[in-house]
């Protein structure tokens, strides 16, 4: 049986933010540039065979670039919406600059192109070297998750939500992919999978997994229809009031650095301005 191992890559020097999980010979989501001196070290030389990437945003996936081509021979698994920002990275970079500004290079560093030639694209429903794939959008239209058949772990990225030790779990909801209808079939194929455990990368691994999901569906509501009735500002203040009545100064700080409130409306606000130009019977369907 392939040993787990949870590696904290201490994003901006803090613990508990950005998990990369390895299973056996395999990294799942190795997190940014900016952090992979500090998975490196923990590797002590490893050289894994495969980066299983659940999807391309720059705190899972930034730093498979720079670790392709420190290993020529890694496999580096997307989904086929995201290979082609891997391969050529510089529209993303450009629009991600524009959002975070001077903060970028401190919070994601250099983001490198992956060599078409070492990529395996996903399309979900694949069975592969032990692994099962499932396209679970919602979070991201280019997500996938995986199930590591012998062991029963299913690493689910930002599908499965954010949460922290003895924390709530939230869904991460940054534009411009949010989709709360696929993201509750999502959850539903990640149930079906039967999992002994959901391992995200915000962070750490879960084994209460129906508790968890019906954790996740229950929030998923609840902050659809809180930024439904409010503007950013107000979304983001309720945000982190909300997270720091349920954790202590230490977890609500990990929280807000895995999934900063004040970029999670403008990702719902989109879902909402699609569904109102979409007319009254998809409004009624999600009701």
């Amino acid at each position: 049986m392939p040993e787990h191992r949870e590696i904290d890559v201490h994003h901006l020097g803090r613990e508990r933010v950005i998990c990369c999980h390895r299973i056996g010979d395999v990294l799942v989501d190795p997190g940014p540039e900016s952090t992979h001196h500090t998975l490196l070290e923990a590797l002590d030389g490893a050289a894994p065979r495969a980066l299983l990437l659940t999807h391309i945003h720059f705190d899972h996936a930034g730093a498979a670039g720079v670790l392709a081509r420190r290993w020529p021979d890694v496999e580096v698994w997307v989904h086929e919406r995201g290979a082609r920002h891997l391969a050529d990275p510089e529209r993303l970079v450009a629009s991600a600059r524009r959002l975070y500004g001077g903060d970028f290079d401190r919070l994601w560093g250099e983001v490198v192109p992956v060599p078409e030639e070492n990529m395996v694209v996903l399309e979900g429903g694949e069975h592969r070297d032990g692994f099962r794939v499932a396209y679970t959008p919602g979070h991201a239209s280019h997500h996938v998750s995986y199930l590591h058949e012998d062991t029963g772990l299913a690493f689910t990225g930002d599908v499965s939500g954010v949460r922290i030790d003895g924390g709530p779990v939230l869904p991460p909801t940054p534009p411009p992919d949010v989709d709360l209808d696929a993201w509750r079939e999502s959850i539903a194929a990640l149930r079906a999978w039967g999992p002994q455990a959901v391992c995200p990368t915000h962070f750490g691994t879960f084994e209460d997994v129906g508790a968890h999901l019906d954790g996740l569906e229950e929030a998923l509501a609840r902050t659809g229809e809180r930024a439904r009735e409010s503007d950013d500002a107000g979304f983001a203040a309720w945000l982190r009031e909300w997270i720091a009545a349920r954790a202590d100064p230490q977890m609500a700080e990990e929280y807000y650095q895995a999934m900063p409130p004040d970029m999670q409306w403008a990702g719902l606000e989109r879902y909402w301005s699609k569904r109102q130009a979409q007319g009254p019977s998809a409004q009624r369907a999600e009701r």
